[in-house]
This record gives C-alpha cells, sequence and structure tokens, in this order.
C-alpha cells in the first residue's frame, strides 16, 4: 500500500502540520482557493498530489533535489544493488532513532513507494561525464 493511499486528505496533513490554507498550499504553487477547492473534494490533478507528498508528508525541499541525485540512485539500484540496500538500511537505521524522519512516514521511517522515486522517463546512464564536458 502507498503512502498516499493511507494518508490522503489534504486538509488532514495541513492540519497536522499546524499551516493555514494559504502558507500550505502556495509552497506546492496552489492558490488558496484552488487548495481549499481540494479539500472540499474536488479531485487534484495527479502533479499537485505528488508535489504535495514531496513537499508535506516526505518533507523534501525540492530545490535541494537536483536530476543527478535520481541518476544516482538509479546507477547504485543497477550497477550496486547490494550498496544500495546496505544504504537504505542505514537510513532506516537511522530514522527509527528519530534522526530525519518524515513526519507521515510508515512504521520503519520509509514509504512503501519510496523505490519508485526513479522516474521512468528519465533517462540514466552508467557513464561519468568529465566536470569539463559538463
Amino acid at each position: 500500500m502507498k503512502i498516499l493511499d493511507r494518508v490522503f486528505n489534504p486538509r488532514e496533513i495541513r492540519r497536522r502540520l499546524g499551516l493555514n490554507q494559504e502558507q500550505f498550499w502556495t509552497q506546492i504553487g496552489v492558490t488558496q482557493s484552488g487548495g481549499s477547492r481540494y479539500e472540499s473534494g474536488r479531485e487534484m490533478p495527479r502533479p499537485v498530489k505528488e508535489l504535495l507528498r514531496l513537499v508535506h508528508v516526505e518533507q523534501i525541499d525540492l530545490s535541494q533535489v537536483k536530476r543527478v541525485d535520481f541518476e544516482i540512485i538509479s546507477y547504485l539500484k543497477e550497477s550496486h544493488p547490494d550498496l544500495y540496500r546496505n544504504l537504505r538500511r542505514a537510513v532506516k537505521g537511522r530514522q527509527k532513532q528519530g534522526v530525519g524522519a518524515a513526519p507521515f512516514a510508515d512504521e520503519d521511517g520509509i514509504p512503501d513507494d519510496v523505490d519508485d522515486a526513479v522516474s521512468p522517463e528519465v533517462p540514466v546512464t552508467n557513464e561519468i561525464t568529465p566536470a569539463a564536458d559538463r
């Protein structure tokens, strides 16, 4: 079960975070009035749902996320799956100790759908490009 299936009432998420509608919705590029409509039951477009999940549920600062981060994840999964699993376990261990856990994460601190973080549309190569060529 994915995190959005378990906890996806935007009004409840906003209230848990202690934010008013304007503070909550403008962080993901939605007007207060648009957010109010979503909270009242209007269907949310998938991109808005995903932004809400990333910013408010996962507590990810999108200004810090770069494409190369996803390329690194994909590379680790494909080329070094044991290292990827070990790093994932280490992160889970830290989160069990209360370090860096998202407020709506599941019991082990990492949502079940974390492996879906790498978008299939993003082409990833295993080649390393020298900094001078970028």
